[in-house]
C-alpha cells in the first residue's frame, strides 16, 4: 500500500520548484531593469538623444573658442604694440623680429595663390565609370588623409602660408577629421572644405597635379562624383594665426625613490 504523504510529495516539490524559477526570472528581470536604469541614467538608451547632445556640445564649445580666439587676438596685438613700444631694440633687430613672426604663420599674408575646395559627393551618387562598383559609404565623404594631402603638396610646391577654412596653418597645426567633420584648433567644421595657400600659383598648381595621394582622390572625383576645385588669385590675403603657440608634449613618469 502506497503512503499518502509520498504520493503527494511529489507534485508540491513539483509546485515549490516552478515557485523558486518563477521568483528567480522576476529577481534577474529586476536586476536587468537597475542596471539598464543606471546605465542611462533615465534617460531612453535605444535612441541616439546622447550623441545628438553631444553634438550640441562640440558646436557649442566650437563657437566659445572661436569667441575666446579673437578676444585673445585683440589682447596679444595690445601686447605686441606695447612690446614693439618699449623695448629700446634697433631697427636690425626689429627687422629681425618681424621676419620671424612672418615665417612662424602669427602675421598676416598677403600675395598671388590660389584655393581648393573639397567637398562629399551627393548622398545618392553611383559609379559614374563603366565598371566601377557601386559606392560605399567611405567612398562620398572626405578623409583627414584627402585634406592633409592638399597641405602637404602646397607645402611642398612652396606655398609662404596655408590656411584651412579661414583659420592660419602653423608648425604645430594637426588636420584632424572626426567622422564627417574637421576639427581644427579646437573649431568644428563640416564639407565643403577650403583650403588656400600664397604662392607661387604655377608651382602650387604643379605639386597638387604631381601629388600621388591626390591623383588618387581624382579617381573617386571622377568615379562617384567627390567635390574638387582649384582656383587661383591675384590677391589673397591669410589671417595671422590667433591661437595659443605653447607647446604640449608628454612627459615620462619619474620612477618612484627606492
Amino acid at each position: 500500500m502506497t503512503n499518502s504523504d509520498d504520493s503527494s510529495a511529489g507534485p508540491r516539490r513539483r509546485v515549490r520548484t516552478v515557485r523558486l524559477l518563477t521568483a528567480a526570472v522576476f529577481a534577474l528581470a529586476g536586476l536587468i531593469f537597475v542596471t539598464s536604469f543606471n546605465t542611462s541614467k533615465g534617460t531612453n538608451i535605444r535612441t541616439d538623444a546622447s550623441l545628438l547632445k553631444l553634438s550640441d556640445l562640440i558646436h557649442e564649445r566650437s563657437a566659445n573658442n572661436a569667441e575666446l580666439e579673437k578676444s585673445a587676438a585683440a589682447v596679444r596685438s595690445q601686447v605686441d604694440a606695447l612690446a614693439d613700444r618699449d623695448n629700446g631694440s634697433t631697427k636690425a633687430e626689429d627687422a629681425k623680429l618681424a621676419a620671424l613672426r612672418k615665417a612662424s604663420g602669427t602675421e598676416e599674408l598677403t600675395g598671388k595663390g590660389l584655393s581648393v575646395t573639397l567637398n562629399d559627393a551627393p548622398p545618392n551618387a553611383t559609379a559614374r565609370v563603366p565598371g566601377v562598383p557601386e559606392p560605399q559609404p567611405n567612398d562620398l565623404v572626405i578623409h583627414q588623409q584627402d585634406l592633409q594631402a592638399v597641405v602637404n603638396a602646397l607645402w611642398l610646391g612652396g606655398a609662404e602660408g596655408i590656411e584651412v577654412m579661414g583659420q592660419r596653418l602653423i608648425a604645430t597645426s594637426a588636420v584632424r577629421c572626426v567622422g564627417n567633420t574637421l576639427i581644427l584648433q579646437g573649431r568644428v567644421y563640416s564639407p565643403p572644405y577650403k583650403v588656400s595657400a600664397v604662392g607661387d600659383p604655377g608651382a602650387l598648381r604643379k605639386a597638387l597635379n604631381n601629388s600621388p595621394a591626390i591623383q588618387n582622390y581624382q579617381l573617386y572625383v571622377n568615379a562617384y562624383g567627390l567635390g574638387w576645385k582649384v582656383e587661383e588669385d591675384k590677391r589673397l590675403t591669410l589671417p595671422g594665426y590667433s591661437g595659443t603657440v605653447d607647446l604640449h608634449y608628454a612627459k615620462p613618469l619619474e620612477s618612484a625613490s627606492p
